[in-house]
């Protein structure tokens, strides 16, 4: 039987990366780069999360998903047999790329996968903002002449936003991460991201990143203007209060605050991500006691018939459902 997983994360160097995943979460980066992205939860190719615990340990998603896939995953449904997300903790010390990634009826014939995904920010410089589709009034004519003359960034509603905030970003939708911001996203399981304008900058490589503009056009919706912020709140008893972040097809995301001593029992047979960002608390279930702090995350499978979160101080965290 199955037990609450936890995983080694995987880092990834990129060109707007920064060292902030050691200071906030005191995740072990290797030296001297520029860590971007930690995948926590991932069934890429080439990038399988390892287990880090119990008897399984040393064993990989991938593994889990060719032998234990209906033990892990019950009802929720897999992506091109694959597990159907991958969670990550981004730090973006500088603006990424404005992108987009391809909605699902263009994404096959453009040679990709769709991605729809959401972010949660946990750090925010003063100033930080996002950029989140099309200001109200741009036309695709005027997206294409501003992507010629270089002002293409203009054409982008830009949110500002401080900790706490979440944005939901269906396939489609233009947008980048402003510098200055931690971010938990949860997102399909995909890697197609299509480049609109890099900010005239080099990759790690000290070459000019490849751009994807007719693939671009070919993704964006042209109708997606001004997209606001989630726009729940907290409520509920006060200790353990309850806010809705997302709920579509692919996956559904709730935030809890737990009050220090609270416990919370976790929906039964259901494939559920637990991701904490503050506090400290435990994930139980049977004889499997998992302790989490800020930063780390814990896989629940369905097939556990009763798992409890315990908030050992008080804890904020993400509860995740593959749809």
């Amino acid at each position: 039987m199955l037990y609450p997983l936890i995983f080694q994360p995987i880092f990834k160097e990129r060109v707007w990366g920064g060292r902030n995943l050691a200071r906030l979460y005191g995740k072990n980066l290797p030296p001297g780069g520029l860590i971007g992205e930690s995948w926590e939860i991932s069934d890429r190719p080439g990038d399988a999360s390892i287990i880090a615990n119990g008897p399984l340990a040393g064993r990989n998603l991938r593994w889990l998903m060719e032998n234990r896939a209906l033990e892990l995953l019950g009802p929720a449904k897999p992506q091109n047999g694959r597990f159907p997300l991958l969670v990550k903790i981004l730090d973006a010390q500088a603006k990424l790329s404005l992108q987009v990634h391809p909605p699902a009826h263009i994404a096959a014939g453009l040679g990709g996968e769709p991605k729809t995904e959401l972010w949660y920010i946990t750090d925010a410089a003063p100033g930080a903002e996002l950029f989140a589709g099309l200001r109200s009034g741009v036309t695709r004519a005027d997206f294409e002449r501003k992507i010629r003359d270089g002002s293409v960034a203009d054409c982008f509603h830009r949110v500002p936003v401080r900790a706490g905030d979440a944005m939901f970003l269906p396939s489609g939708r233009v947008h980048a991460i402003g510098a200055g911001l931690v971010i938990f996203e949860v997102q399909q399981n995909s890697d197609t991201t299509y480049r609109v304008f890099d900010w005239n900058r080099v990759g790690l490589d000290g070459r000019p990143r490849e751009l994807h503009v007719a693939e671009s056009l070919a993704s964006i919706d042209f109708n997606d203007f001004e997209p606001a912020l989630v726009g729940s709140t907290f409520s509920g008893e006060a200790s353990t209060k309850l806010r809705p972040l997302v709920q579509v097809p692919l996956f559904a995301v709730e935030a809890l605050q737990m009050a220090a001593g609270a416990d919370r029992p976790l929906k039964p047979r259901a494939m559920q991500i637990i991701g904490c960002l503050s506090g400290q608390l435990s994930v139980e279930s049977g004889a499997t006691t998992i302790e989490r702090s800020a930063g780390e995350f814990c896989l629940v499978p369905a097939g556990l018939e009763a798992t409890t979160l315990r908030a050992r101080t008080a804890a904020t965290l993400l509860r995740v459902e593959a749809g």
